[in-house]
């Protein structure tokens, strides 16, 4: 069994190996720490000066990781926390982003920034965030999110391919998941891949009474919900759960369900739930038989209290429950 930890790990040290243009920049990544969540262990003490601790600047480790993708080298950057890119919105969304274009010509911006998102782990109102709403947008920055159905290899070099700037969401939770391969999540539930998206379903069930979309670190408290669903509501529900959150890939089997709903754990308001939701409209308006529905975090801040966390952040519970009531 891998963790998803491991495997970005490896996803890293792989990179590195293969490509020497490849630089890890951020705080604390040297050995012998290796990251706050022990993502970048190892690397340093194999590629040297390539892998380099920052000081305590998340806008000057973001625009250090710019300016040498702008050079001609490639950077991976690592923010602690999620919540600390606001820090450096100027050099992602004033500098990088636009430098892919504002020269007069195409200029490749090969930056991946790494953010460890969201909460249930106790961490407080600043370092339990899922800000992925705030760059949802930008012209020139794209988003992507781990996931534990997509190798992230394969997605270090889909960003890179991009020449562009990438925010790369890692939902800290799922950093002690396993990653699931062979095509099997459970005793239940099969996955399958079209591109950037895992598409989990129950075997012979081809109309879902409700199709869920969520974001990588949703993916379990939606498999919970969807357990549920089935064995005590008798509702069988798809999920779709794309690695690229922005812009937004072709979602398959849309048209078969009864029901779309959108989970995330960012806060509600402006979101790319509301996102989701805008795109798909058009192309369901004839087939929808209600509304997309919208499930988000609370419009708070996330208490410390893991009891308190718990009523702010999406439960599995919610989600069942706002889904059966849906299609009562």
């Amino acid at each position: 069994m891998t963790r998803v930890s491991e495997h970005l790990n490896q996803a890293l040290h792989d990179l590195m190996e293969a490509d020497p243009r490849v630089h890890v920049l951020g705080e604390d990544v040297s050995d012998p720490y290796g990251g706050a969540f022990k993502i970048t262990r190892g690397l340093s003490s194999r590629f040297g000066d390539r892998v380099r601790s920052t000081p305590l600047s998340e806008g000057a480790l973001t625009g250090v990781g710019a300016g040498l993708a702008l050079a001609g080298d490639r950077a991976v950057v690592e923010i602690m926390f999620a919540d600390f890119a606001a820090l450096a919105f100027d050099q992602l969304v004033n500098f990088a982003a636009k430098s892919t274009s504002m020269y007069g010509r195409p200029v490749p911006i090969p930056l991946v920034v790494r953010c460890p998102s969201g909460g249930n782990r106790g961490y407080g109102p600043t370092h339990s965030q899922s800000p992925q709403k705030h760059f949802i947008g930008v012209p020139g920055l794209s988003l992507f999110e781990m996931t534990p159905f997509h190798d992230a290899g394969e997605l270090f070099a889909r960003m890179f391919a991009l020449g562009q700037p990438c925010l790369f969401f890692e939902d800290k939770v799922l950093y002690t998941r396993r990653m699931y391969e062979g095509g099997v999540v459970d005793d239940l539930f099969r996955y399958e891949l079209a591109g950037d998206v895992a598409r989990v379903f129950l075997d012979g069930v081809t109309e879902p009474d409700c199709t869920l979309i969520a974001h990588g670190g949703m993916t379990h408290r939606a498999l919970a919900a969807m357990r549920e669903l089935l064995l005590e509501e008798d509702l069988a529900c798809e999920l779709l759960v794309p690695a690229r959150l922005h812009p937004l890939p072709g979602l398959p089997g849309l048209e078969r369900a009864r029901h779309v709903c959108v989970v995330e754990d960012g806060s509600e308001g402006g979101t790319w739930g509301a996102e989701v939701a805008r795109l798909l409209y058009p192309r369901l308006w004839s087939t929808l038989r209600r509304p997309i529905g919208l499930i988000s975090a609370a419009d708070s801040v996330i208490p410390a209290a893991p009891h308190l966390e718990r009523e702010v952040l999406v439960q599995p519970c919610r989600i069942r429950h706002t889904i059966a009531e849906a299609l009562s």
